[in-house]
């Protein structure tokens, strides 16, 4: 994609990762942005990561009220598993809006990097699990324990290098067959998203069909650019308006 602004805006950037890594010298302060009534601590990380993918607003602007909604109809708080929870921005939007969360994701520092969003937001008195474990495990303990979800939330990698290695092709299908079983026939919120090529919203959508017996909306992560030009990132499917 050819750049669309000067070389001089890009020059003036505050942060550029290129070749694989943070431009020289690039300060690692935190700082906070406030979006969809939360506040988040952004930095640079490993990978390229900054503690947010902006694409994700395609769910969260739905996400509120689909809670809401699924509280009202329930007559309680709804109980959802957030998989792959990263640094918590979509565990916190669903415990605002009054559902009991089970957050989780392998990697420790995410897990403490979302509960410092927690209380930033206001929202660590939320009724949240925090659960440092990989995913696959935590489905089969709950399944053990005969344990039951109202709705599960999920934005699986395309690897992982964990102790227990990742791969979307390999993986999530069996995954999604687990959540089946803690979710019933009729789950009422599902939202699954991925950044990898091939898994665009059409084909979540069959995922969700296929496997959560859920019907499902579906659409495109993406960015825009004040210069107009479009970063096409993945894909998303969700529950359909209840």
């Amino acid at each position: 994609m050819p750049r669309r602004l000067p070389a001089a805006d890009w020059r003036r950037a505050a942060l550029r990762w290129a070749g694989g890594a943070w431009a020289r010298g690039v300060d690692k302060t935190p700082w906070t942005i406030d979006t969809s009534g939360l506040r988040l601590e952004c930095r640079p990380a490993a990978g390229g990561q900054v503690g947010l993918f902006p694409d994700h607003a395609a769910t969260w602007g739905w996400l509120d009220g689909a809670v809401r909604g699924l509280a009202a109809s329930l007559a309680r708080p709804p109980e959802l598993l957030s998989l792959f929870g990263y640094t918590g921005g979509a565990t916190l939007l669903a415990a605002r809006a009054g559902a009991r969360v089970a957050h989780v994701d392998a990697s420790k520092p995410a897990v403490a990097w979302a509960r410092r969003n927690a209380v930033a937001s206001g929202l660590e008195d939320r009724p949240v699990r925090w659960l440092v474990d990989d995913v696959r495990t935590v489905v089969r303990r709950e399944r053990r324990r005969g344990h039951r979800y109202d709705g599960v939330i999920l934005d699986p990698p395309t690897y992982g290098h964990g102790s227990s290695p990742w791969k979307i092709d390999v993986d999530l299908p069996p995954l999604l067959d687990g959540l089946a079983a803690l979710l019933g026939p009729r789950p009422g919120l599902v939202v699954l998203s991925a950044h990898t090529p091939g898994y665009d919203g059409e084909r979540l959508a069959a995922l969700c069909r296929e496997h959560l017996g859920a019907g499902a909306a579906s659409g495109e992560l993406r960015l825009i650019a004040r210069s107009g030009n479009v970063l096409r990132l993945g894909g998303w499917a969700r529950s359909p308006e209840r």
